[in-house]
């Protein structure tokens, strides 16, 4: 069975920065025989996270007029999962962070023990924080995250410059090579998850 990777572009530019370092995973990724599929969330509004806990009985977020339901469907589908961002003012584009948000909270645990990385682009600074911004969804999802040599991050105003950037490129590559080889290493193990504890909630006020 050929594996797939899901990589999903936060930037509203279809073919800008965060782009070009995804097509670099993704070339890398089809080098060592795995699918690979770039979604773009593109400029439509979306909506925020409600609270509304329908998701719990939906099994999918209530609102149906944006990209996030079908997003989540490619996420559970996929065997993988690369996440891209922009950098805005030191954090991860705000569209994305709302598509996020649901798109985990609605999946009730679902992506548990999938692979998951995060790309960042920015002109300069903020890339560090961005990428833990986006790691924080694989975190508390039970996913594995997978590194490279680097910070997953690339430089440029543009995807010509991002181009240029080659040691930006060589962590890209190099994400996927580690993406792949756990993928595998999960798959040839066949071991069995392990069994979750019944959640502890501790809230701070009682």
């Amino acid at each position: 069975m050929i594996m797939k990777v899901l990589l999903v572009n936060g930037s509203p530019h279809k073919n800008g920065c965060v782009y070009t370092a995804l097509s670099e995973v993704g070339g890398q990724l089809k080098k060592h025989g795995v699918d690979f599929e770039i979604f773009h969330i593109g400029t439509a509004p979306v909506r925020g996270c409600i609270a509304c806990g329908a998701c719990a009985k939906l099994g999918k977020c209530a609102f149906n007029d944006d990209v996030c339901n079908p997003l989540m469907e490619k996420m559970l589908e996929a065997d993988g999962i690369i996440i891209g961002s922009p950098v805005y003012y030191a954090g991860t584009n705000g569209a994305l962070c709302a598509v996020l948000d649901r798109a985990f909270y609605a999946s009730q645990g679902r992506y548990a023990r999938k692979p998951g990385a995060a790309v960042v682009s920015c002109r300069r600074g903020g890339a560090s924080a961005t990428f833990d911004r986006i790691n924080k969804y694989f975190t508390i999802s039970r996913m594995p995250v997978v590194s490279s040599q680097y910070w997953n991050s690339i430089h440029g105003t543009c995807a010509e410059e991002a181009l240029q950037d080659e040691e930006g490129l060589q962590t890209m590559r190099t994400l996927a090579d580690h993406m792949v080889w756990m993928l595998r290493s999960i798959d040839a193990a066949g071991l069995e998850a392990p069994a979750a504890e019944p959640p502890r909630k501790t809230n701070f006020i009682r």
